[in-house]
């Protein structure tokens, strides 16, 4: 049994501490390797240190609710300045725990992207224009987006060790830029790399002069008494990225207790190539779908799980060809010591379900790390019309599954078949051939996906204003939301505060009537006019 005194520790209201009477410890590894990475011990917390943390939560709501946006803006600018200082030490943490790139991926692309979300929800919590200030002046009635009243607990996925992680990815940086404590969980494959960037938030909240309680974070617990934070009437709301099964128990737990929860679940993006697409340039787009499948060991929420092609020669050339792609393509390197073995069950159930291995399919053992061997399955749309759900579980790793439609209406049917998704991909003709096929196929499309795209594949997320990172059920758990994309993200965590003939010198500045910033909206005899002042 590990020593509790040798554990790291977690932060609680602004001060790093033991955890009290721990669970249990665990460690992290190093996935290229297969190894176990035993610097360091984390601690399983119970319940006294998630039950301090609530309460160093709400009075830390309390006090935000109060402050400016300056200030919050402030914290975010010096918090991605922070992160930038500690660049050297955690893009190397993040490799040995991650296994993924040093150069191109961490140091290049995900770390900067980490600190342009803080600077973008800094600028929107300066500005202001995100909380909607609405003046309707003959009713003497104004509202204002604002915080929620309590700490916002952010569980961060595996694959995306700072832009998405609790204590820093964009889950945190719209829950905080909207006026809200983050307690944040850190995910137990790159826990080291969390704690260096809960130092530089508590660094950022020193200097800023936030309260202690602003940024709290612990490494573990158990799922029981996960889903009691989940539930506890202090916890305003709830942001989730991961799995399926682990969504539906925090759902499950959330809307018994009444907690707004944005979940991001999964997700198999669906890829439509339409024939003329297929005639046109069929080897080049099979190119892109073999590199998209192989983008970080297939481990994005966005890689193209099942692509349906149309009947024909060129469909069987496609298949061949992405055939041959698929088993050149060496083994990624899977994130957690359980995912080959999670891989191989959910390759065996798309074969259970009718599918037919084309390449691929097992556990790589030549690999010195945790890795599957890149996979490619095939089905008829006749059969994945038949059991659509059994053909479209998201298996998190290099795994693609083609669906040969039949007809032509077919592809409509399938299209019809599908869950909801984060994205939906058609490729078609450029020349127009494919127009008409188009034009039937996207309006089903459309209502099953969050985003929809034309002619590329769907693994990149850019943050922008226009972004949504979202889509139907289960891909998330409410298709009115984007987790990525500011200003929209914050609505999420922002409850609507409205003012009834409330006097001037009570009202929130923005809804006074000599505002000095910021948009609104206002209501002069019965007509919506915006106005900047």
């Amino acid at each position: 049994m590990s020593n509790p005194t040798s554990m790291q520790p977690i932060l609680v209201d602004g001060r790093w501490v033991q955890a009290q009477a721990p669970e249990g410890s665990f460690h992290a590894f190093n996935p290229s390797q297969g190894q176990e990475l035993d610097a360091h011990d984390y601690p399983i917390s119970g319940w006294a240190d998630l039950d301090a943390m609530l309460d160093a939560g709400q009075r830390a709501a309390a006090e935000m609710a109060q402050l400016p946006g300056e200030r919050i803006g402030a914290f975010l600018d010096a918090y991605a300045a922070a992160i930038e200082a500690r660049a050297d030490a955690l893009v190397e943490t993040a490799h040995r725990e991650t296994g993924l790139p040093l150069e191109g991926r961490l140091r290049n692309g995900e770390l900067p992207r980490t600190t342009g979300q803080l600077r973008q929800a800094a600028k929107a919590a300066r500005d202001g224009s995100w909380a909607r200030p609405t003046i309707d002046t003959a009713a003497d009635l104004r509202s204002v987006l604002g915080p929620l009243g309590g700490p916002v607990l952010v569980l961060g996925p595996n694959n995306f060790p700072f832009a998405f992680n609790g204590v820093s990815g964009g889950d945190f940086a719209a829950a905080f830029a909207a006026g809200n404590p983050v307690i944040a969980k850190a995910h137990p494959a790159h826990p080291h790399t969390s704690q260096l960037l809960a130092e530089a938030a508590l660094e950022a909240l020193q200097s800023s002069g936030l309260p202690t309680g602003a940024v709290q974070m612990f490494f573990h617990t158990s799922n029981e008494l996960g889903l009691r934070v989940v539930a506890d009437p202090r916890t305003a709301a709830v942001a989730f990225t991961g799995s399926r099964p682990a969504g539906m128990a925090i759902k499950a737990a959330a809307d018994a207790a009444g907690t707004p929860a944005y979940l991001e679940m999964s997700s198999v993006n669906p890829v439509f190539v339409l024939g003329g697409a297929l005639r046109e340039r069929g080897a080049a787009i099979a190119a892109e779908l073999a590199a998209s499948c192989a983008m970080g060991a297939g481990q994005f929420c966005t890689r193209p799980g099942v692509t349906v092609l149309p009947p024909g020669a060129d469909t069987d050339a496609f298949v061949q060809e992405m055939q041959r792609l698929t088993a050149a393509t060496p083994a990624g390197v899977l994130l957690t010591p359980r995912s080959p073995q999670l891989v191989a069950e959910a390759v065996n159930a798309l074969r259970d379900a009718g599918a037919e291995l084309l390449a691929g399919g097992e556990i790589a053992t030549d690999s010195a790390g945790y890795a599957f061997q890149p996979t490619l399955l095939k089905v008829s749309g006749s059969r994945f019309v038949e059991a659509p759900r059994a053909l479209q579980n998201e298996a998190f790793g290099q795994v693609s599954l083609l669906v040969l439609a039949e007809s032509q209406a077919q592809l409509l049917q399938i299209a019809q078949a599908l869950e909801g998704n984060l994205t939906g991909t058609i490729y078609s003709d450029t020349a127009g051939a494919d127009d008409a096929e188009y034009d039937a196929l996207a309006p089903a499309l459309r209502h099953r996906v969050g985003r929809l795209i034309n002619d590329r594949m769907p693994t990149g997320v850019a943050v922008s204003p226009a972004q949504n990172h979202g889509g139907p059920f289960p891909s998330t758990g409410h298709p009115g939301f984007t987790a990525v994309g500011i200003p929209a993200s914050l609505l999420r965590f922002a409850a609507l505060h409205s003012y009834d003939h409330v006097r001037q010198q009570r009202l929130p500045p923005s809804l006074r009537d000599a505002n000095p910033t910021g948009s609104l909206v206002r209501l002069v005899d019965g007509q919506l006019t915006t106005a900047d002042l």
